[in-house]
């Protein structure tokens, strides 16, 4: 299923309810492009989750960060792509080797920058690099809303590829902030699903977005 640009906001699901999970995604779906299934989920449930959030209509996006050798990270995405994910999150710092072989079996979003500080001691620094290599084989790219100088630099490494980013709302970022500065795509899963009424919060960063969001 292909991720389409309308409301620009995406659904991430770190729940590990399965019931609860369920109910928010099927409420907020009309305000949503895709949902984002974290591992949270998926280990306390199984990869079936998958199949049953596809119903809802939106793409997946599997946020495995996947860290390993070739060879295991290509089963990794495999299994995702083979249990409904229509695109698979890989980190980027693992190389060139990696991100090549795990394009090859599914549409790969590759972190080029982290959203919590700590990703400031390594990965802001190394953002660029992977960001060039991102661009030979992946999707899309995922870079911090917590940083808007770090998307305008990564926006001008990638081109036009698609940018998602994570870290509107509880970790600081503005709704509509990402998006102003060239990502395609603002994250955002605590600020609903934490919320008591999951639906009217994200109706509220559909219209936020819709309100701020200048390009």
């Amino acid at each position: 299923m292909r991720l389409k640009k309308k409301s620009r906001l995406i659904l991430a699901m770190d729940l590990e309810d399965e019931k609860k999970s369920l109910e928010v995604c099927n409420n907020v779906k009309d305000y949503i492009d895709a949902i984002k299934v974290g591992y949270p989920l998926i280990l306390s449930n199984g990869l079936g989750i998958l199949t049953k959030i596809k119903k809802f209509g939106k793409p997946i996006i599997a946020d495995f960060k996947v860290a390993d050798i070739p060879w295991t990270s290509e089963k990794i995405c495999k299994l995702a792509t083979t249990n409904g994910a229509d695109y698979v999150i890989i980190q980027g710092f693992l190389g060139e080797d990696v991100i090549k072989t795990c394009s090859k079996v599914a549409k790969i979003f590759v972190v080029a920058e982290m959203t919590h500080p700590g990703a400031k001691d390594f990965m802001e620094r190394n953002s660029v690099g992977i960001s060039a290599i991102a661009k030979k084989y992946a999707y899309g790219v995922v870079a911090p809303a917590t940083r808007p100088e770090s998307i305008k630099k990564i926006r001008k490494i990638v081109g036009d590829m698609i940018i998602i980013s994570p870290g509107i709302k509880v970790q600081g970022g503005k709704v509509g902030s990402a998006l102003n500065v060239g990502a395609d795509f603002e994250i955002i899963g605590r600020g609903i699903y934490d919320d008591k009424n999951p639906q009217s919060a994200a109706k509220i960063f559909y219209n936020e977005i819709k309100e701020n969001f200048k390009r």
